[in-house]
Parts: structure tokens; sequence; C-alpha cells
């Protein structure tokens, strides 16, 4: 077995590791970004880091670089975010049988730490290649996992290019994700009464009773082809011989049909209401637009740009709609065309999760022939 401490295979594999084994969980991306700040200047680039960490609660910003062009083409952006889901023991990547996994009993990172590794290592093979290119400008966001918040704060008005890339989809190289889902998100309180549960518990209203109730009643998994919805965490109570006075939950609805999501938003506030009225209880929610969706054509420009260049590194297309969201919803929201490519995770989110370093190394094929077919192309 090949840990992160022996000699590895390449540069990029070692990057990965380094990255993999920094704790970056939403909002403390503070060492991924220091590491990354210093690799782009081991490369002699300027870069810098916007003050998005103050607004969204991050003890990082977001990272901005830009490799200026030198030759014509259509210029392009790569995205990639700092943080990973919560972590919940040791960080500990590690390589067995050509397959990179973390031995700790946690996540890997991979996600989204695979696709900023090949990307900066893209760009150390550019410049030490000389290779041409029509300019390329690398985005590092940070509180992707928590609604895209980095990508919500960066200055988008700041990019050169109109076409992006993100790599973050678990699936095999080859995958285009020519749709992402709107998404809206429901913080719903119960307020009752409480009471002692033994002495005189028909004094008390229920709160979780009233929750409960609701939840039950929901509509909840995958709804359709489309749409699905989900009730992540639920809390309440203040004891077990006591009647619970509050109790609240997160959900979350997406779908592909913007005016699916409004009815079932419509239809789950209607439902906790009429749980809140059975239990005598007082309800109160929240409904915020989580992400906007986006939907591409196969003959979309990003998309045929995307095409060749995975044509080009052996892979034959694929095209899915997703039912997450990415940096690329907001970019995509703001008028830019940015696109989501698989690149080989698997049970990402999941202690189980793992990537083989044969896809990494193909990820990186990839990264440097989506900058040859931009570079070929006329700009947009």
């Amino acid at each position: 077995m090949e840990t992160a401490q022996q000699p590895l295979t390449s540069p990029l594999l070692d990057l990965f590791l380094e990255l993999c084994a920094l704790p970056s969980p939403p909002g403390e991306e503070r060492l991924v970004a220091d590491r990354v700040g210093s690799y782009l200047t081991d490369l002699g680039l300027e870069w810098d880091e916007d003050g998005a960490g103050t607004t969204i609660g991050s003890n990082s910003g977001n990272i901005y670089c830009r490799v200026p062009p030198s030759a014509e083409g259509t210029p392009i952006f790569l995205c990639a975010h700092m943080d990973t889901v919560p972590v919940d023991g040791e960080l500990e990547p590690t390589v067995e049988d050509g397959v990179v996994r973390s031995a700790g009993g946690t996540i890997l990172g991979s996600d989204n730490k695979a696709a900023l590794a090949v990307m900066l290592e893209a760009v150390r093979v550019l410049l030490r290649e000389g290779r041409a290119h029509a300019g390329i400008e690398l985005v590092i966001t940070a509180k992707e996992e928590v609604g895209l918040e980095g990508a919500g704060a960066f200055d988008h008005t700041r990019l050169h290019a109109r076409t992006g890339f993100v790599y973050d989809q678990a699936a095999p190289i080859g995958e285009i994700v020519l749709g992402a889902p709107h998404g809206r998100t429901l913080d719903i309180s119960f307020h009752g009464r409480a009471a002692h549960a033994g002495m005189a518990p028909e004094d008390g209203r229920s709160a979780i009773a009233a929750a409960s109730r609701a939840v039950a009643d929901f509509r909840l998994g995958r709804l359709d082809e489309e749409t699905s919805a989900n009730v992540g965490t639920i809390r309440g109570g203040t004891g077990r011989n006591v009647v619970p006075e509050w109790c609240s939950f997160e959900a979350e609805v997406r779908s592909h049909d913007e005016d699916k999501v409004a009815e079932l938003v419509r239809e789950m506030l209607e439902t906790a209401a009429f749980a809140a009225s059975l239990s005598e209880c007082e309800l109160e929610s929240d409904v915020k637009r989580g992400f906007p969706g986006y939907r591409f054509r196969q003959r979309d420009p990003v998309v045929v740009l995307a095409s060749a260049a995975l044509k080009r590194a052996g892979f034959e297309p694929t095209f899915i709609l997703s039912g997450g969201g990415a940096d690329a919803n907001v970019f995509n929201a703001r008028g830019l065309s940015c696109l989501n490519l698989a690149n080989g995770m698997t049970d990402i989110h999941t202690p189980d999760e793992h990537i083989a370093v044969a896809d990494l190394e193909a990820m990186l094929e990839v990264t440097l022939a989506l900058v040859d077919v931009a570079r070929a192309q006329s700009a947009a």
C-alpha cells in the first residue's frame, strides 16, 4: 500500500493527496486556500483572494487567477471548490491497486479536490511546456457544499472568459451534464406549549407531534424523473418528560421544471399549516431560492467544445440531466456558459469515496484538450 507519506508516482497524484489530507469543511477552507495560493505563486502567477469570506462566514475567500492568452481563440475559465462535506474522523488518503481512498473511515475529499488538483496541474503543464492557449482563468470557491455560497459571492464581471467548466459530477469520464435542477430550501418551525409530560400532558401542545405529522404527509424522495424532495434534519424538545414546545426541520425541493418547484413548495407549506392546526401549534416558515437551474442543448458551443475535447482525449461523450447543484448553476444564471463534466469520482460524501489514479490522469488530458480545442475556435 502506498500512502501520502511515501514517494508518489506523479506531481498530480502528489498534489491531490496533499490536498485531500487538509481538512476543509464549509467555512474552514483556509488550509486549502493557502496551499492553492502558494502553488500559484510557485508557478510565478499573479492571483488574489476576494473578501467573500467575511460575507459568507468562511475563513477564506474565493481565489482568482488569470493566465493571459498567448494565442487567438476562445478563452475559458475553470472552477473548482475548496470545501468538502463535514469530516467525521481522520483524513488519511491512501493509494492501493491504483485507487485513491481514505483509510480513516471518513470521506476522501475527491469532491472537489480531484478537480482542483487537475486544474492546477494543467496550468503547471501548460506553463512548463509553453503551450499556446487563448486565455485561462481559475476560480477556486469556498462553501460550495452548503448552497454554492462562494460562487454566489464571486464577482463574475472579473472574468474575461464567457465559457467555463467545472468537474463536479460523480460519474465516469465522458458524461456531460446538460442540465441541473432549480432548488428551494424550506426552514419550518412549530411552536406549541410546554407542559409536564406525566403530571399535566393535556396542558401541552406537542410541536414534535405536529412536525412529525407534517413530515409523514409530505411527498418525499424521487417524485418523478425531474423532481425530488427531502427533509434532511429535525430538532425539537427539551427533555423526555416535557411536552415539546418547539420543533423545526430543514427541507429542500429540486426539479428541472421551475413550476413544479413552486407547486411542491406550496403543497408542503399547506401540509405543514394543516398539521400545525391539528395540534394547536403556531407555524413559522422561511422559503429561500437554493440555486437556479439551467439547461444546455448538445449543439450549444460550450457542449460542442467539451465533446470535441473528450473525443480528443479518447472518451465518447454522453449526456445527462443532474439532480444536483454545482457552481456551474451560479455562473449560468449570470449569463455565462459553464458546463459540468464528470471526472470519475465514486461514492462521494461517504466513507467509501474513491477515485482511480487513471481517472485523475485522464482528466488532466481532458483539461489540456479543452485548452487546445478552445484555442482552435474563434472567440465567441
